[in-house]
């Protein structure tokens, strides 16, 4: 079952989990400790991330041999994994469009008002000079 993400309310975890989708779909051999380090979290929320998204089935792991001759996890995404991240990426998207939006109204406002101040202010200034000149 795919979550649909509400647009304008994207949990950190969702945004977690697009973040880990991403990040494994470009590279399935990653380590967790490296999937940590890139997502700025720590191994143990890490961990948690990803079993979640295991139990989803969003992703699935298998093993396979470093060449370090450690044992390591290749992670690899589902069908509803692909599913889950084309969604996730949707919600986002709509999300960050929509506060563009905003942003933008709020500098265009923003400039507007300071275009008016300098025109008010300007117009004080000469006003005040040609009273000192008179």
């Amino acid at each position: 079952m795919i979550e649909q993400a509400s647009p304008d309310r994207m949990t950190s975890r969702e945004q977690a989990h697009l973040s880990i989708l991403k990040v494994i779909a470009a590279e399935p051999g990653i380590s967790q400790r490296q999937l940590a380090q890139r997502l700025g979290v720590s191994l143990g929320k890490t961990n948690y991330l990803l079993k979640a998204l295991l139990e989803k089935g969003h992703l699935k792991a298998g093993n396979f041999r470093r060449s370090d001759n450690k044992l390591g996890y290749l992670y690899l995404l589902t069908p509803e994994g692909v599913k889950a991240k084309v969604s996730l990426t949707r919600a986002y998207l709509m999300r960050k469009e929509a506060e563009y939006v905003a942003l933008k109204g709020e500098i265009d406002a923003m400039r507007t008002e300071l275009s008016r101040q300098d025109a008010a202010s300007t117009g004080e200034f000469l006003n005040d000079r040609s009273r000192v000149k008179g």
